[in-house]
């Protein structure tokens, strides 16, 4: 008789416990010190004299299978068969002994793994999923980050930046990525547009009105037929009409546009937490590699590279400096778009059915 299949437990995150490195169980809140030997290798020293060594590696969010696979051979044979991923993406091999440490990254770069993303570096660009997961997306977000990082290498192998660079890319103007540094997103210019014989058959109307975030579609009748309209003084060209209504086709390969956005900062660390501002918009999206968008990014950061002080995070430069230096500094044009001091706020929000002052 086959063995039946263990059923889900739908108990919350699974304890992370029994998949840690057996010295991280045993010296787990022991630790004494650490430091970095090297661009991409940890030291961890515990208070009993037990040493762990980190090797982290550089690689995409979305992979295959066969990558996996081989990620895991490389962990069973040069690794001690335990590993993890970080917020962005990197996977860390741990080993207990430090002879273990050179082989390993030897394997990796022979693989293709670049080593690096710790310390003051451009870490690994974390990203939505795209066009293979989302049902909003304007753009790639994996293939912008594909692009970049091939841009961005030789600082993600050096720690040589004034503090730590992250950047997020998002492939709608949600902007799953996050705070970052640097932010990309898509940006639609222009509303949707709606193909009315479609729509009764698609859609249900009601959960598209109520998905519209500044109330800007409403039911219509149009040629005898139940319809939508929008209202585009109201419409601010988000695109979250278009999953649950494909018909509302907003995606443009002319009107739909990249956007940065720098100085977003999530941690408490020396400084509160900041929102980014927008500072680049309008830049074509126009893959395979974006070059358009590449070239401001990499201005950016070779601008900060330069003028930054040590241990300053971007949105801290930026404070000390001033926008106005930002953008002279950068040779990025200055509209009276780029700086939103939410002056509008009461007039903007007060047209959404879900905000009210």
């Amino acid at each position: 008789m086959a063995e039946q299949p263990r059923m889900p437990i739908e108990s919350g995150t699974p304890d992370a416990f029994q998949y840690m490195h057996p010295l991280f169980q045993r010296n787990y809140g022991q630790w004494a010190w650490h430091e970095r030997p090297r661009p991409g290798v940890l030291r961890h020293v515990a208070k009993s004299g037990d040493e762990v060594w980190t090797v982290r590696a550089g690689t995409q969010r979305q992979m295959d299978v066969y990558t996996i696979r081989k990620l895991c051979d490389i962990a069973d044979e040069y690794a001690e068969g335990f590993v993890r991923f970080t917020i962005r993406s990197n996977i860390e091999f741990m080993v207990s002994a430090q002879d273990k440490v050179q082989p390993l990254i030897d394997k990796l770069l022979e693989e293709g793994f670049p080593i690096g993303g710790t310390g003051n570096s451009v870490s690994m660009i974390s990203h939505t999923q795209g066009w293979l997961h989302c049902d909003i997306p304007g753009s790639d977000a994996s293939g912008v980050v594909k692009s970049l990082m091939d841009e961005l290498h030789a600082e993600f192998i050096r720690e040589d930046m004034p503090n730590k660079v992250k950047i997020s890319t998002s492939c709608c103007q949600i902007n799953c990525g996050g705070q970052a540094d640097i932010a990309i997103n898509i940006q639609h210019t222009k509303p949707p547009k709606i193909n009315h014989d479609l729509v009764s058959n698609l859609c249900e109307r009601p959960s598209v009105v109520s998905r519209c975030p500044a109330a800007a579609i409403r039911p219509a009748m149009v040629n005898g037929s139940p319809s939508l309209e929008v209202d585009e003084k109201k419409c601010i060209c988000c695109g979250a009409c278009f999953p649950p209504c494909p018909p509302m086709q907003i995606n443009d390969p002319e009107h739909s546009k990249l956007a940065i956005w720098v100085g977003g900062k999530n941690s408490n660390a020396r400084s509160k937490p900041s929102l980014h501002k927008l500072v680049a918009a309008g830049i074509p999206n126009n893959p395979p590699r974006w070059p358009e968008a590449a070239t401001i990014i990499k201005t950016i950061i070779k601008t900060y590279k330069e003028d930054a002080r040590e241990w300053e995070r971007m949105n801290e430069w930026v404070e000390r400096i001033g926008w106005k230096n930002f953008f002279k500094k950068t040779g990025l044009p200055f509209t009276r778009f780029h700086i939103d001091d939410w002056g509008r706020t009461r007039h903007t929000l007060n047209t959404s059915t879900h905000i009210r002052f």
